[in-house]
Parts: structure tokens; C-alpha cells; sequence
């Protein structure tokens, strides 16, 4: 047999007390007749759902000491569903109670049938958030430091989870901006080297004539100025990831050198004649078409299999449907905690503006356009002029499979009312029309979870 669902009325009447215990024998009922009581229940049963009387001693005709238990118990369990009872004559405090956080009000006389029907249906929304909580720690959280809401990146997220917890040697592509470090980053994150150094180098920031002493390091005496022995980036990788962004600037001279480090897992400092046996998982980028590179005689082909034994292409912004905006928000989010700015979000020509632009710099331009948003901003929502952003009338892409379609479409726009309304539950179910509990079995469906 289930146990009873513990039910606390707060209550000073005691002929109301017993007439309410007796009615509510489907549940545990627990009586508490003032503040200091209820407070006292609540600690020790902890009670999904409890009625409050507004007019509590010392004074009963004042709902002040209510409304004080009220703002308490909000305090201590802001995931209490709180029925306050007033008087026939005084709606006035039980909407102030239901603006403070109350679930819902009735007013005396008490009509037991009605009560409990407001009472059954906390319970069903209790119980339903406790699900809903119950679905986000049970679905796999999204990549660390990734935004991976439309389907291509839930694909490339669980593509990711296989790859990462191996040694294999890992080739991300993407157009510029596109976020190839943060996936290594997340690569190395899910690793068993995760507790090790990650260690990145950009191959198109170093001149050329310095890349190879960067690379392998070098011997006291080996040139002029070398002054010290000193490790290579890929020495201070050891037993960690080395990650070479934009491979493809990788010198023709270089290559040759890296690649027998890929295969021999040894590397020799420049003056040096010793081999160093190096532990490390490699994983490179680019935004570079390899194959044209190699038809160009610029990139070697056999260096090309050795880095590409996993490759991983990255969609551009513009194909990653929804993301978009919860990306923007994120941003929103981070620079106004940097900036101490107060922005509740974007207006709705400013959402639209984000979803639609091609954003040909990824989610660096969109990053940019929202930094400069933040500190620009003189209202409280992001507007399409702060943004500065050419117009664009363009449609995004969407499947041809109705059910896709469909599926596609009510994700979307389940998302889309999650940003405009901060993620406040209520405000999204009434943006979409549908009632709080038709939410949440959306949420269920479609396996949706509130970016905080």
C-alpha cells in the first residue's frame, strides 16, 4: 500500500481543525494552530502541500501574522504549494498572498468539495515537478560549455561522448567561429586526462621560423639566444591533450616532423639528439578544406590519415535551427554578470533579428554582437538597434517528414517562449497557449530542459 501524502493545515480554529482532519483522511493531515507550530510541522514532515489560514493569533482579524508565515515558509521551502484561506470579505490579502508565491486561495466558508479539488491539483502539479526535475538529471546533460539544442548538435554531442573517453586521434572541421576549441575542450573534459593538462596552439598564430621551437621545444645552445633548455607545448601536454587548432597553416617543412611524432609517440627538442617518449591524446582543427590542401601538394596525405582517424564536422550557426537565440540568451546571461548590468532578455524584433541573420562569423560574431549589446543597452531588453545587424530576410531550412516537421516546429517554439520568458514556467505555458501541466509532458516528450 502507498503511503499517505502528508497534507499540513495550518488552521486556529479547532472545530475547523477536526473538520478538516476528517475530511482529508485520504492523506496524512498534520494540525498546526499558529506560526511557531506550522513553522515547526514544516521543518520536521517537510509537506509537498499545505493549507494557511491568513487570519492567525494574535490577531486574528489581521492577516499580517499569515502573510509573515507565508514569506517564511516561501523562505525556508519555495517548493511548497501554499493554499491560503481568508475570509469572505478580504480577496485583497489572498491576492497579495498568490503575488508573493502562494499556489493558489480560497475564501470561508469552506466548501470541503472544492477545497479538495485545489488540493488534489497541487498535488498533481508537485508531483509533476518533481518528475520534470527527476527527467533533468536522468537526460544527458549537454557538452560542457555548449549550447546543443537542435538535433545536428545532439548528434555530434553523443558522437562526442563515444570519442572522447578513447585515445584516438580526433579531427574537428568547421568554418571559423564555430567553437572547435570549446569541443576539445569538452572532448578532454569527458576524458579519463580530464585531471591533465590541455594544452592548445594555434598554427597560424606563430611565424613559421618560431612554430618548430614552440612545437618540440629546444637544446641549451641550439640557436642564437638559446639561452636555457626548454620544453615544447608538446612536452607540457604529457599525459594530457594537445590540441593543434587550424592544422591546415601547419608548414609543409613541419609535417613531415609531426607526423613522426604522431607514429613513434617521441619527440627531439631542435639541437637535441635524445628521444622523449610523450603520452598524449591529440586532437586537431580546422577551417580548411584538407583535401584541397593536398591536391595543392600544401598538406600531406599520410599526415592527413594519422590526424583524422575520427573526423567531427561542426555545423555553422546558420544550419543549428534554435540555437541561435539560446546561445544569445547564455551570452546574455554571462556579460551581464560581468558588466552589472540588469537586461531581462531580447525584444521580440531583437529575437527575431537573432534567429533569422545567417550569422556568417559563428558563434564568435554572435558573441561580439551581444558583448557590445550588453554594455550598449539603455533599456532593459536587448532591441534590434542594439544589436546593429544588417537585415536579412532569409527562411531556415526545416525537414520534409511531417512528423518532423511537427516535432521540429513545437521544439522550436517550446524554446522560443522558454527564452522570452526567462524560463519562468508560467509565462511559457501562457505564451504557448497550453496549460502548466500540458508543458510539462512536452518537456517529457521532446526531452526539453530550462537552461539556467
Amino acid at each position: 500500500m502507498d503511503e499517505k501524502k502528508i497534507l499540513l493545515i495550518v488552521e486556529d480554529d479547532p472545530g475547523l481543525q477536526k473538520q478538516l482532519k476528517w475530511s482529508f483522511e485520504a492523506y496524512q493531515t498534520v494540525i498546526a494552530g499558529n506560526r511557531i507550530e506550522a513553522i515547526t510541522a514544516l521543518r520536521r514532515y517537510m509537506p509537498s502541500v499545505m493549507t494557511l489560514d491568513l487570519g492567525l493569533p494574535p490577531d486574528p482579524a489581521n492577516a499580517s501574522e499569515g502573510l509573515e508565515t507565508l514569506k517564511e515558509i516561501l523562505g525556508l521551502v519555495p517548493s511548497t504549494k501554499i493554499i491560503v484561506v481568508t475570509g469572505n470579505d478580504d480577496r485583497e490579502n489572498a491576492v497579495k498572498a498568490v503575488a508573493m508565491g502562494a499556489y493558489d486561495f480560497y475564501q470561508k466558508p469552506v466548501d470541503i468539495d472544492i477545497l479538495t479539488m485545489i488540493i488534489e491539483r497541487a498535488f498533481q502539479l508537485d508531483g509533476l515537478e518533481k518528475d520534470y526535475l527527476k527527467l533533468q538529471k536522468n537526460t544527458a546533460e549537454p557538452l560542457a560549455g555548449i549550447v546543443a539544442a537542435c538535433k545536428k548538435m545532439q548528434e555530434l554531442s553523443r558522437m562526442v561522448e563515444k570519442v572522447a573517453p578513447t585515445n584516438v586521434t580526433t579531427l574537428l572541421l568547421g568554418e571559423s567561429g564555430t567553437g572547435k576549441e570549446v569541443l576539445a575542450k569538452a572532448i578532454h573534459g569527458l576524458s579519463d586526462r580530464s585531471s591533465k593538462p590541455f594544452v592548445a596552439v594555434n598554427c597560424a598564430a606563430i611565424p613559421e621560423n618560431l612554430l618548430e621551437s614552440e612545437l618540440f621545444g629546444y637544446e641549451k645552445g641550439a640557436f642564437t639566444g638559446a639561452a636555457q633548455q626548454t620544453r615544447g607545448k608538446i612536452e607540457y601536454a604529457h599525459n594530457g591533450t594537445f590540441f593543434l587548432d587550424e592544422i591546415g597553416d601547419l608548414p609543409i617543412s613541419l609535417q613531415a616532423k609531426l607526423l613522426r611524432f604522431l607514429q613513434e609517440r617521441v619527440i627531439e627538442r631542435i639541437g637535441g639528439r635524445k628521444e622523449i617518449p610523450v603520452d598524449v591524446r591529440i586532437i586537431c582543427a580546422t577551417h580548411q578544406n584538407l583535401q584541397t590542401l593536398i591536391d595543392e601538394g600544401r598538406f600531406r596525405r599520410d599526415l592527413y590519415y594519422r590526424i583524422s582517424e575520427i573526423t567531427i564536422n561542426i555545423p555553422p550557426l546558420r544550419e543549428r535551427e534554435g540555437d541561435a537565440i539560446m546561445i544569445a540568451t547564455a551570452f546574455l546571461k554571462r556579460f551581464c554578470e560581468l558588466n552589472n548590468k540588469k537586461i531581462k532578455g531580447f525584444s521580440k524584433d531583437a529575437a527575431r533579428a537573432i534567429e533569422t541573420y545567417p550569422w556568417p562569423g559563428n558563434i564568435r560574431e554572435l558573441e561580439n554582437k551581444i558583448k557590445r549589446a550588453v554594455i550598449m543597452a539603455d533599456d532593459s531588453s536587448i532591441t534590434y538597434d542594439d544589436l546593429e545587424l544588417e537585415k536579412y530576410d532569409g527562411e531556415l531550412s526545416i525537414p520534409l517528414n511531417l512528423k518532423e516537421v511537427r516535432e521540429a516546429a513545437e521544439t522550436l517554439a517550446i524554446k522560443r517562449a522558454l527564452t522570452y520568458s526567462n524560463n519562468n514556467i508560467s509565462n511559457t505555458a501562457k505564451l504557448l497557449g497550453v496549460t502548466r501541466p500540458t508543458l510539462y509532458t512536452l518537456f517529457e516528450k521532446y526531452r526539453i530542459h530550462i537552461n539556467e
